[in-house]
């Protein structure tokens, strides 16, 4: 009987894996799905059915085009509302879970000719895997022990960790070999280059920016977000663009200093993604650009590295003047420090840190969810404006240590490859560890770990450094005798 043959990636080239009958039974199936599909649906629903469809089906037959459609579109709908044409899920969150069925299709596959594979985990993966443990996993029984009613809301924040647990393993599973990263973080500067357009007209208030982004990205429906001259362009939350755009400037410096090629252009983009950050207006960013420049000097071993920043700094500032200004008026207050700061400490102070620290509760965490409702507030919540509260808040001291263990791991891991990999691996390492460096610092103010969009990439980033070229990324190990 003839067989249907499926390209499976490897680090040595493609190869082909024949696929008999399980295929042409799954492909008959999902004909007469179709067809019933016609029948039943209307065109617009039937449409979004074919492109799904055809989703799961291209990354089945080329893996690594679920890293490309990830990195091509989160940056451009990462700040769409959940529930905003998909019930329940952002678009970004369906389109992973689509991947994600085509690369876990795939593995099926594979597993029925080669053998079910072992499990091979590096000490990136088990650091991962110790935030999912300790920041929802334990927090959530230690709620049920408690006898803490679990609500709607808990859960949502307990499942947040989860979601970039996924996004780092397909690109843990679908990118293999070098050249692959080299297009994804082309992908992402790309992206980037276009979101931080967005973020400067926006901060300048160009209205049709201001109405696109009031319109599309508004945070919670709150129009007023796009309007108060700070960038969050596509995001929909400033500080958020900022991260993406320092983890943008840390690949766009990587590609400057091992490589002569396309300079010109590499220059430009890094001076968008300067220029990014002034956009958010954010102060936090500011402080965020200082660490990631001190970091690429150091894990890079280049200091010259800031004679390339230089320029985009000075042109960031004069484009971005008015919006300076602007922020810099909070400074003229009767406390002489922002609003926005006083009002941070003023949240903690009242809402997080007495029942925080009442009854030592920071040893295991009060809850999942890490926001009250306050009616008063522009969007019903207040938040925890700080990342390591958020982790007492959340898991407690477990969570945190988990934490230090993550971050010590990615940054030590991506300093050695960027010290001995010239090539695009060693670029990933090194914009992991810059990413992560400016996380570790920021996390003082809010949890940067878990910001939508640019949380996203830093995961990708800590993923695609585990490539291994000679022998392979892959977390599976094939144990079966029919194994090539």
């Amino acid at each position: 009987m003839s067989s249907i043959r499926l390209p499976s990636v490897s680090t040595s080239g493609h190869r082909w894996v024949p696929l008999g009958i399980p295929t042409l039974a799954g492909a008959a199936a999902a004909s007469l799905l179709l067809g019933a599909l016609i029948v039943v649906l209307p065109w617009p629903q039937l449409c979004i059915g074919i492109v799904a469809s055809a989703v799961v089906i291209l990354v089945m037959l080329r893996p690594q085009a679920a890293a490309y459609l990830l990195l091509a579109i989160t940056p451009l709908v990462a700040g769409i509302d959940r529930g905003s044409g998909i019930p329940f899920l952002r678009p970004i969150e369906a389109l992973a879970a689509l991947v994600g069925a085509g690369l876990l299709g795939r593995g099926v596959l594979l597993a029925l000719r080669e053998g079910v594979p072992t499990i091979n985990p590096s000490s990136m993966d088990l650091a991962v895997i110790s935030l999912i443990v300790t920041g929802s996993i334990i927090p959530f029984l230690w709620m049920l022990a408690r006898g803490v009613q679990v609500t709607s809301d808990d859960l949502l924040y307990g499942l947040v960790l989860w979601k970039f647990f996924g996004i780092y393993l397909i690109f843990r599973f679908s990118i293999r070999a070098e050249p692959e990263i080299r297009t994804c973080l082309w992908i992402v500067m790309i992206a980037g280059s276009v979101v931080a357009v967005i973020a400067m007209l926006q901060a300048l208030g160009v209205p049709p920016v201001t109405t696109l982004v009031s319109r599309y990205f508004s945070q919670y429906g709150d129009s007023t977000s796009a309007l108060n001259s700070r960038g969050g362009a596509t995001f929909g939350l400033p500080i958020a663009l900022a991260d993406f755009m320092l983890f943008d400037l840390a690949i766009a410096a990587g590609f400057l200093l091992r490589t002569r090629r396309r300079r010109v252009t590499v220059c430009a983009m890094a001076g968008l993604f300067v220029a990014g950050v002034f956009a958010s207006a954010e102060f936090s960013a500011l402080i965020g650009l200082v660490v990631a420049v001190v970091a690429l000097a150091i894990v890079a071993r280049r200091g010259t590295i800031v004679l390339y920043i230089l320029p985009a700094l000075c042109l960031a500032l004069f484009i971005l003047r008015p919006v300076i200004e602007q922020r810099l008026l909070g400074f003229q207050s009767v406390s002489g420090l922002p609003v926005s700061w006083t009002g941070r400490l003023h949240n903690l102070t009242s809402y997080f840190w007495p029942e925080l620290f009442s009854r030592n509760q920071f040893f295991l965490g009060v809850r999942l969810s890490a926001r009250v409702v306050v009616p008063s507030q522009a969007t019903g919540y207040v938040w925890i404006e700080s990342g390591y509260t958020w982790l007492l808040w959340s898991g407690g001291i477990p969570f945190l240590a988990a934490f230090v263990w993550f971050t010590g791991t990615g940054i030590r891991r991506g300093a050695a490859l960027a010290r001995t990999h010239a090539d695009a691996i060693g670029i990933a390492g090194l914009a992991a560890a810059v990413g992560l460096s400016v996380v570790s610092v920021l996390m003082l103010f809010d949890p940067h770990l878990t910001y939508r969009g640019a949380a996203d990439l830093l995961f990708a980033l800590l993923a695609l450094m585990a490539v291994r070229p000679a022998g392979g990324s892959s977390i599976l190990a094939v144990r079966t005798g029919r194994s090539r």
